[in-house]
């Protein structure tokens, strides 16, 4: 069997299966493209979906790849064991209708025992437990002993995800030896022990399930093969772990370097040499596809392995930062097959660098935050960290759930996980609620198919704002037709079009079509494949049909305003990299005739110096009166010149190159002016953070700039007459007056709630119902709001240790509050349990912990005899 390294491995195979007619794609993005159903990439397959539901056409219909992918459920058992980890490559062959069964198990067998050469008696195969067909081929066409097929059940050997394309599959194991084995006279493939191997998996999609247990033969057959790169090094290499072959090991290594600790010496230092290993793995790879540290989404997994990863540090000994230097030896690894890492090189290490100073300031201070909140639950003989708490040091904070479980568990006190779950819950609605669903023209998958009929379109608008052109397709109401009329909202392809379609951050030109005694107002622009370009419209006047001869004209003002901000944005981005340095780089752009919007890589806010001299030197670009040429020129030669171009964009063979006098120069397809002087001038107007590593500047530029300064100083006029000031400069100290005001009145507001609490808490004492040795309160109060509620039971918990409170504050949603004493819980009184019988009674809904609930009702008719009722039946 050959020894290969696990680079030489991956090529093996991708040479193999071009040999045999498959077109070599490149790994795809670790964020999924067009697929809202998964938050990374965890398969081989996963971003082939398209292709196999036939969306998406390749030549020859068979590929090959090395897909990257992330899997994150088993995180908490990556380091504990060394069989878990969460970066992975995954090696596969695949057919859309092309090829089936005996080429891709005839083509398996061939890789594995003719090129990598492992020996025929250690391969032993799985299929189907019905699958008579791929039984016979491995058994008479490659020749496969039958006591090394296995036949196993649906569990084992059919692949099915709900509805949709589904399977049997075929799979090859590698048999490691009887001292790996369990000594079970049944033990083979399939078994739980260590001694088989499964290392390749061949999925035949060959039926459509309904989900139901349904099964219609597929007219094109699939073929879909999954082979574990990480995963076959450990066979061809003869070790018993992904951290032992040749590049893992390497990163390994390095951890233990920078951490001076030796592996293999000491359990505990193994799982976090482990866990840095194979987190600092992934967070290259993320951070390279774009990926950012966040609190939501792919965001969060990113920064929760890289705060696992640095906490891991701290029990190794390290307190100062060290994961960013361990980028090095993963991108030196890696680099022959992604070499986007080492363009990406400078921007991964700022970013896990500056997650670690984060972290470093965010664990002192979550620590010393959590040690208080743990003295004051001691003070009170309480073993539960309230979920609110919990949520304040995670969301507030930055401080990793985890950790303080692991803190908090030393002080023998456990986590209210569920309230905590539920604010969290919450927060990811509320944020998905806020987020926009970027659309085309509205066509819906059925609809969308018309698009087949649009014939292309010639944009000319580049050097022409008004042509002379031809109606050659409309459409409306989903359809295409040859006819709109007045007041219609339509679709329409012009044969020349001078209008710019929505592209590289630039928004589409409006404008008008017009023909004798009829128009129509262009509003919306879309490129689609095919040089197709359809614009949506209305008709204002008269009507238009296929064929026509028109004159389309672009709004001069609204483009002349768009291309200055556009030019601007390329002026921006190198004044950017001048002053805070060149690892900056385009993260997205917006540009219409208003403003401009672009982000941008950096890792902290920018200080007032730096925005003036960034917003100085685009002026002085501006004000140089240097020529704008735009050239077309084929790609290479485009990047022979050194021009700037966009990682993730996808160009054709021929690029146009933006050049800005010597200042600047970019790939790019958008609308610009020809001096900079035409620009007039350029403005700032915010600056801020759109996610960890990224910020955004808005910014405006000529006739924008007097308009603002315009507003500004009307705003400025207000508050000088508002504030009774005669100049501007009276302004500042007059403002910072009234804040200090503000600041000493609320505080006496505060003080004087908490003084009105306390007495309401006194008052409410002299009226309790003892029950037993609890004293037992119910108390409707008006106007008293759900936040003030559960003041007053905290006051009154801590007055009497035996108190069962229930109040109710009167207002429209009458909330409810049930509280718990120390010596109540002891006594089986729960509040989360109490209260929700309470609104079984009254109606409404609600819940809590044990020693606090909340929630709100409908009647409040009733309660005492209800509060009383409940108590008594919980009472121990």
């Amino acid at each position: 069997m050959k020894c290969l390294g696990v680079n030489k491995l991956r090529e093996e195979f991708l040479n193999f299966f071009e040999k045999k007619g498959h077109k070599r794609f490149n790994s795809f993005s670790l964020i999924p493209q067009d697929d809202n159903s998964l938050l990374l990439i965890n398969s081989g397959m996963a971003p082939l979906k398209k292709y196999f539901l036939g969306q998406k056409k390749c030549e020859g219909n068979k590929v090959t790849d090395c897909q990257k992918c992330i899997r994150t459920p088993d995180i908490d058992r990556v380091g504990i064991t060394s069989r878990h980890g969460t970066f992975f490559e995954m090696l596969g062959n695949f057919s859309f209708g092309d090829y089936f069964k005996t080429e891709a198990i005839a083509w398996a067998w061939e890789f594995a025992t003719k090129v990598i050469e492992i020996p025929i008696s250690k391969i032993y195969v799985t299929v189907y437990e019905s699958d008579d067909e791929t039984y016979n081929i491995w058994l008479k066409d490659i020749g496969v002993a039958p006591d090394h097929i296995k036949r196993l059940g649906k569990e084992d050997n059919f692949w099915e995800i709900g509805t949709g394309p589904c399977g049997p599959c075929s799979e090859l194991y590698y048999d490691r030896g009887e001292k790996y084995g369990c000594g079970k006279p049944d033990c083979g493939p399939g078994c739980d022990c260590d001694r088989y191997v499964e290392f390749w998996n061949l999925v035949f999609s060959q039926y459509i399930s309904d989900g139901k247990g349904n099964y219609e033969e597929m007219e094109h057959k699939n073929i879909d093969t999954g082979m574990g790169l990480e995963r076959l090094a450990c066979i061809v290499q003869g070790v018993d772990n992904l951290f032992e072959i040749d590049t893992v090991k390497k990163i390994l290594q390095e951890v233990c370097t920078l951490t001076h600790k030796k592996y293999n010496e000491n359990k505990q230092d193994d799982i976090s040499i482990r866990v840095i290993t194979d987190h600092i793995r992934s967070s290259v790879f993320l951070i390279s596809d774009k990926v950012v540290p966040s609190n939501e989404g792919r965001g969060y997994v990113l920064r929760r392995l890289l705060r696992r990863a640095m906490r891991h540090g701290r029990k190794l000994g390290v307190s100062d930062l060290f994961l960013y230097k361990l980028c090095d030896v993963v991108i030196n690894e890696n680099r022959a097959a992604y070499p986007e890492l080492e363009d990406n090189a400078q921007q991964i290490k700022n970013i896990i660098k500056n997650e670690e100073e984060k972290f470093l300031v965010t664990i002192n201070q979550g620590l010393s935050l959590l040690g208080n909140m743990l003295k004051e639950l001691k003070q009170k003989h309480e073993k539960i960290l309230p979920g609110e708490l919990i949520f304040k040091l995670y969301d507030t904070f930055g401080f990793p759930v985890e950790i303080i479980e692991e803190v908090a568990a030393e002080s023998n006190v456990t986590l209210d996980k569920d309230k905590f779950e539920n604010l969290m819950k919450n927060q990811k609605q509320m944020a998905r609620n806020a987020r926009k669903k970027l659309g085309d023209l509205g066509w819906d998958e059925e609809t969308e198919t018309m698009l087949e009929s649009c014939p292309a379109s010639e944009f000319v608008g580049y050097s022409n704002l008004e042509v002379q052109t031809e109606i050659t397709w409309l459409g409306k109401n989903g359809l295409q037709c040859n006819e709109v009329k007045q007041g219609e909202l339509c679709q329409l392809v012009l044969a020349k079009t001078p209008f710019y379609a929505t592209s590289g951050g630039q928004v589409n030109d409006i404008g008008v079509v017009l023909a004798e005694g009829s128009e129509l107002g262009i509003l919306n622009n879309q490129k689609y494949d095919g040089g197709k370009i359809i614009a949506t419209a209305k008709v204002t006047c008269g009507s238009f049909k296929v064929g026509q001869k028109v004159l389309a004209k672009v709004d001069m003002q609204k483009r002349k305003a768009t291309c200055k901000n556009h030019s601007a944005c390329h002026i921006l981005q190198k004044a950017l990299q001048e002053v805070l340095g060149e690892h900056v780089k385009q993260a997205g752009s917006y540009v219409d005739a208003a403003r401009l919007r672009f982000d941008f890589s950096h890792f902290k806010a920018l200080s007032s110096e730096e925005l003036l001299a960034v917003e100085a030197k685009v002026n002085e670009i501006i004000f140089a009166e240097l020529p704008v040429n735009i050239a077309e020129m084929n790609i290479e030669e485009a990047k022979k010149t050194g021009a700037m171009a966009l990682f993730d964009e996808k160009y054709g063979e021929n690029v146009r190159v933006c050049c800005i006098g010597d200042y600047s120069k970019e790939f790019c397809g958008g609308t610009h002016i020809a001096n900079t002087a035409q620009i007039n001038m350029f403005k700032i107007v915010s600056e801020g953070s759109v996610s960890a590593g990224v910020r955004r500047i808005e910014a405006i530029t000529g006739e924008n700039v007097f308009n603002r300064t315009l507003e500004i100083d009307e705003t400025i006029n207000k508050l000088k007459e508002g504030l009774k000031v005669k100049t501007s400069a009276e302004l500042e100290p007059r403002i910072l007056n009234l804040i200090e005001e503000v600041k000493t009145l609320k505080t006496e507001i505060s003080n004087f709630k908490l003084k009105t609490f306390d007495s309401m808490a006194d008052n409410l004492l002299k009226n309790v119902k003892p029950i037993n040795n609890i004293s037992l309160i119910s108390a409707v109060l008006n106007d008293v709001k759900s936040d003030e509620l559960r003041i007053i039971c905290d006051i009154l918990r801590a007055k009497q240790e035996n108190i069962l409170a229930v109040l109710v504050g009167q207002n429209t949603s009458n909330s409810i509050a049930v509280a718990a004493g120390k010596v109540a819980v002891e006594a089986g009184l729960a509040a989360g349990t109490i209260i929700k019988e309470l609104c079984q009674k009254l109606g409404g809904s609600g819940g809590g912990k044990k020693e606090m609930a909340m929630g709100s009702i409908s009647n409040v008719v009733g309660l005492s005899d209800a509060a009383q009722e409940v108590v008594q039946n919980n009472l121990r």
